[in-house]
């Protein structure tokens, strides 16, 4: 039998350790870069949004930064997805754009989406023949359809099941 003397046996624990911590670092350095690619997807995508919106309403970005209170190079890194804007800017953004801080909140990350069908959704946003007041406005009548139409249908499983399970079987009953 060999026996380790106390230097080969702190060796042999200091290199397991070592390659523990390796392992851990990797897996960590692949969650953060997973994340930063998020992020980096979120702010590309509202950056996006920000310059359709932006020619949409046919305002320069030296406008639109005038009108945000931002600087002209922040709100172009901003939609070129470089920089991530708090929700403070978006809501300056939006009010420079003349549309909700709810839309660019959404785009953003920072508000979860509206339910329903998001296809539909994304065509009431896109319609440039609305207004961003009738978007808001019939955005808030199709989730209340949605909202009350998946009430309902709760209902009818609901009462479904209560008659199928509280039925007496008359062939128990004689017994």
């Amino acid at each position: 039998m060999d026996v380790q003397t106390p230097t080969e046996f702190v060796r042999e624990q200091v290199t397991t350790v070592r390659e523990k911590v390796d392992q851990l670092a990797g897996s960590v350095a692949g969650t953060v870069a997973a994340e930063k690619d998020k992020v980096s997807a979120t702010s590309s995508q509202v950056g996006d949004f920000i310059r359709e919106q932006r020619n949409a309403a046919r305002v320069s970005l030296r406008e639109l930064a005038r009108t945000a209170g931002v600087s002209n190079p922040y709100l172009s890194q901003v939609e070129r997805g470089l920089r991530k804007p708090s929700a403070e800017i978006l809501a300056a953004i939006a009010k420079g754009l003349q549309i909700s801080a709810e839309t660019l909140y959404e785009q953003a990350g920072i508000l979860d989406r509206r339910s329903g069908n998001p296809d539909t959704v994304a065509a009431i946003r896109n319609d440039e023949a609305l207004s961003e007041r009738h978007r808001a406005v019939l955005l808030e009548l199709y989730e209340t359809y949605v909202r009350e139409h998946a009430a309902t249908r709760t209902l009818h499983r609901d009462a479904h099941t209560a008659d199928t399970t509280t039925t007496p079987d008359p062939t128990e009953e004689s017994a």
